[in-house]
This record gives structure tokens, sequence and C-alpha cells, in this order.
């Protein structure tokens, strides 16, 4: 899943107007735009659930009364927030590296986010807005994995 993932984001994320160049390091590395990185950072979120015992994370979202106080968990709230404009853009103008291009965004914020802020040890009121962060987070790339297909 992880070759074939690095293949297909590599294939998309560049501009289709642009040359097209192969090379495996740009396809495989998990330091660069690709897709291994972005895997990363949703295998990130499923430990977090697996390991606070919330599969899927949606249990974590029922009643709880979310706070934005970090500027890690405002800046990635925030960044959520453009998915809707950067799928018109990508469909206006047909360019579906504009989403790959969200995605390794959105993984950047997820990975500062996790860098400065507990989830599982954070006081009850923060885990439950840091997880609702986590299962937005992982919603939004799965919607845009989606929306390429």
């Amino acid at each position: 899943m992880i070759g074939i993932g690095a293949v297909k984001y590599a294939d998309i994320s560049q501009n289709r107007q642009s040359d097209y160049v192969f090379s495996w390091d740009k396809i495989a590395g998990a330091e660069w735009h690709t897709a291994p990185y972005l895997q990363y950072a949703c295998a990130r979120i499923h430990s977090i659930f697996r390991r606070g015992g919330l599969e899927g994370g949606q249990n974590a979202l029922k009643d709880a009364k979310l706070s934005l106080v970090a500027p890690q968990e405002i800046a990635l709230a925030k960044y959520m927030l453009n998915f809707g404009m950067v799928l018109q853009a990508a469909a206006d103008e047909y360019r579906p590296n504009f989403l790959c291009n969200y995605l390794y965004e959105l993984a950047g914020a997820f990975t500062s986010f996790y860098e400065n802020c507990l989830v599982l040890k954070a006081e009850p009121a923060q885990r439950a807005t840091r997880l609702w962060l986590c299962e937005l987070t992982v919603r939004s790339s799965h919607r845009v994995a989606g929306a390429g297909n």
C-alpha cells in the first residue's frame, strides 16, 4: 500500500502542465512532499486512538465541550477550514495537485500540533478537544483521498 500510494501521490502531486520527472527519491522519501509522509501522520492519529482505547475516535466527539487554546490547535483547526475552497479550486482548474498540497500542509500542521500538544495525557476538557482535532484531521485526509478517486 505504501508503494502504490507513493507512486500515485507522486503522479498527481505535480502540476499537470509541468514536465514530468520520475525520481525514486522524491517518490519514496519520508522527508519530502510524499505519500509516506502523509501516511505516517495518519498512522500517528490511529496510534493515539488505539492507545486511548478509542478506535476510530468517534466516541471522543460525543457531547464534548471543545476549547481551542494552544496556538497549534488553532492553526490546525483553521487550516482544515480551507478544505472546501481547495476542493473547489482543484475542480475548477483541473488541478488535483492542489489536493496533494492541502494534504501535505495538513500533515505539517498536524505534526506541529502533535509535537507541541499532549493528547492522551491532557486534562479531560483539553483531551476531548485534541481528540476531536485528531479525528477531524484523519477525516479530512480521507475526504481528500476519496475526492481523488
